[in-house]
């Protein structure tokens, strides 16, 4: 999905302005200093009060600077409100230029303790040093001007000096919460939750700086030596603050595994968007999930499922490349954000590494456990350009990746029926089953003495304003909504209605329709069945049900009585799309199929490609072994004829016998071909006719 040309210039303007800002304000704040310091050096003013209070104002600043070093490398962020308190207090009674020196002192000297956190410090001591410039200009407002050689000292400390405080104390409030607002708000819209919670527990500093800062100034004025003592509750309140943003971080985190839960990937994936989208990157999410777990909470207990929870998140924390993140989304599906991926390729390679290590044998309490995984990749902006599109993107393909037993997928527009054009279209296609505007077109298979053995039903669709919608799109959308049964019914009641015309022309010619697995899976399919051809009065040997192996993948009991149902009631199985899928002797063994179909990929290359035809003369070694016939796909030449015809194959379909054609066609070719059989020759005449005159093709679409 890639962005409009009229959206385009948003993200190219959000990508030149949001990194700007924090530049923008720290030479803002350097001139602003600069600025200062040249003035109140040319006006020979000192920069800072010297004798008692001096000193007392500096200890106290080195006790804060020490504590705040002490709380250590993970429990500070960038802001205090012990020096917010200390910095109000000294520009009220001392002027701007102190205050900054205070405030430089705090922000500067503790986020150098701190070297990988270098940038926090000179962005929070930017905008610090521009609050404490508007905190200045409140107080100035109502008539105070402080400095060093002309200190603020209030005849009487009471009511009257606290609009002064007031105002002070706001100014510097919304200038530096503003300031860092515009800077940390991602492109998301909203902050993340841990700075939100730091910024709106800083609000309450508010409450603190009217209460504390007036009460050091009235201590540095009347009582200096007593300053020091003030670092009690100064750093209490920095342990404040400290604990609400250590909770808001504890809901950013998986209670059972420690890893980060949904929230944080999201608020991680859209800085992470930010920046890819910045340097002009690709940024990629993995969505992982574990296939069958349930079977190990309900055989082995919850208990042990946390336990074996835990050593997953073990080795997904081991397994991450360099940069790449991890996070429990909830139950067993987990995710992996590549801040950075080189292409589609390197991530999904990413993903196949993680996949193979989650599958490696787990040990729980001396039992040995093989957990298979499936992932699925969405990358920006080549899938989605925000992180919940993310998320949801490689939900899709790690879905597909379970459905299809692959393993790894990545995500693809196609194959998703969520999208706004995809969801658009399963209305419509709703619209078009109620109003039997779906056709259903008929390709026969053929016998290699020319007789008939029976037709294929293919569904079409012509849109009216998409013109032919082909079928692998809108049955893939059938299939991943709620559709496919209602499709599935439509099919067979339009195959099996024209099947009982046919019979009533004298044409007794087997139909054989598609189902899918959801159809086979459903309760009462078998049932169903077997009262529509009651109704129809159309014998069950005159329909075949095309099956694919996928029927056992996800629930094998189920599909096993469904399909021993169907062949109770006297309706024979084919199995479509041999060789593609996850194809076994053992499958073969539990499916009650009379007939098999060899995939069209390797029937394209016969003539030209010796392994597709020593696999094509296996599978007929194989399945006529196990009393099969076997029907080639895909058959548009006389030289993949000759070949299947000297392994041995029962009948063909493709472009070489008929194309796909509707009903009355379909009854044409059909009488023409009731007494004298399917001639190769003459079909083949008629076959470069058609193609001289671009007939649409005819190629199967299930």
């Amino acid at each position: 999905m890639k962005p409009t040309d009229s959206a385009a210039p948003a993200p190219r303007l959000r990508r030149l302005v949001v990194p700007a800002l924090p530049a923008a304000f720290t030479v803002l704040a350097a001139l602003t200093l600069l600025t200062g310091v040249i003035w109140t050096l040319g006006e020979r003013r000192a920069l800072f009060p010297s004798g008692t209070v001096g000193w007392s104002l500096a200890v106290l600043t080195g006790i804060i600077v020490g504590h705040l070093v002490a709380l250590g490398r993970d429990r500070w962020w960038g802001g205090t409100g012990s020096g917010a308190a200390l910095a109000l207090a000294v520009v009220l009674l001392y002027g701007w230029m102190p205050a900054v020196l205070v405030s430089l002192s705090v922000v500067v000297l503790v986020g150098a303790a701190r070297r990988h956190r270098w940038r926090q410090a000179v962005l929070h001591g930017a905008v610090d040093l521009l609050g404490v410039g508007a905190a200045a200009l409140g107080s100035a407002a109502l008539g105070s001007t402080a400095t060093v050689r002309r200190p603020w000292h209030p005849e009487v400390w009471d009511l009257s000096v606290l609009p002064q405080v007031v105002a002070a104390a706001a100014c510097y409030l919304l200038v530096t919460r503003g300031l860092l607002w515009c800077t940390l708000l991602p492109r998301g819209g909203g902050l993340p939750t841990v700075t939100r919670t730091a910024l709106t527990r800083q609000m309450l500093v508010g409450v603190a700086l009217f209460g504390i800062a007036p009460l050091i100034a009235v201590t540095a004025d009347h009582a200096p030596l007593l300053l020091p003592f003030y670092a009690v509750p100064l750093i209490a309140l920095d342990s404040t603050l400290w604990i609400a943003r250590a909770r808001a971080e504890e809901q950013l985190r998986d209670p059972l595994t420690g890893l980060p839960n949904r929230q944080w990937l999201l608020e991680r994936t859209w800085s992470a968007l930010d920046e890819a989208e910045r340097i002009e990157a690709r940024c990629a999410l993995v969505l992982i999930d574990l296939d069958r777990f349930r079977s190990v909470n309900d055989t082995l207990g919850h208990l042990a499922g946390d336990r074996l929870l835990l050593q997953i998140a073990d080795r997904l924390r081991d397994a991450l490349p360099r940069g790449a993140e991890a996070a429990r989304l909830g139950g067993d599906e987990f995710a992996v954000l590549l801040p950075t991926a080189d292409s589609l390729t390197s991530a999904q390679r990413v993903a196949r590494n993680l996949v193979a290590t989650l599958g490696s044998p787990l040990d729980l309490d001396g039992l040995t456990l093989v957990l298979e995984a499936s992932a699925g990749v969405a990358v920006f902006p080549d899938h989605a350009l925000d992180a919940e599109g993310l998320l949801r993107r490689a939900d899709v393909a790690m879905y597909q990746a379970k459905r299809d037993r692959s393993g790894v997928e990545v995500y693809e527009a196609r194959r998703d029926g969520n999208t706004p054009d995809r969801l658009g279209l399963l209305g419509d296609l709703r619209r078009a089953l109620d109003a039997g505007d779906v056709e259903l077109h008929y390709q026969p298979k053929v016998g290699f003495d020319g007789q008939v053995a029976g037709l294929e039903a293919l569904v079409r669709w012509v849109h009216p304003d998409r013109g032919r919608v082909p079928p692998d799109e809108f049955i893939a959308i059938a299939e991943t909504s709620g559709l496919m049964p209602r499709l599935t019914e439509y099919v067979l009641e339009t195959a099996l209605a024209q099947v009982a015309r046919w019979r009533a022309m004298g044409l007794e010619v087997p139909v054989a329709v598609n189902v899918s697995p959801r159809d086979v899976h459903s309760p009462g399919f078998a049932g169903a069945v077997a009262a529509r051809l009651a109704r129809h009065r159309v014998p069950p040997g005159a329909l075949q049900l095309e099956i694919t192996e996928h029927v056992l993948l996800e629930d094998p009991q189920r599909a096993a009585d469904t399909l021993a149902g169907l062949t109770g009631h006297g309706v024979k199985m084919s199995l479509d799309d041999f060789g593609t899928g996850y194809s076994s002797l053992v499958h073969l063994r539990r499916l009650p199929v009379s007939e098999l179909k060899i995939d069209r990929s390797f029937v394209a290359r016969l003539a030209v490609d010796n392994e597709d035809a020593e696999i094509v003369r296996c599978t007929l070694d194989l399945a006529h072994s196990l009393g099969l016939l076997v029907v080639a796909e895909g058959v548009e030449d006389d030289e993949t004829w000759e070949r299947l015809r000297d392994l041995g194959c029962d009948a063909v379909q493709g472009w070489l016998v008929a194309a796909a054609m509707p009903p009355d066609e379909t009854t044409a070719w059909l009488r023409a071909r009731g007494k004298s059989g399917w001639h190769r020759e003459s079909e083949t005449a008629a076959l470069a006719a058609e193609k001289a005159a671009d007939r649409p093709s005819g190629q199967v679409l299930n």
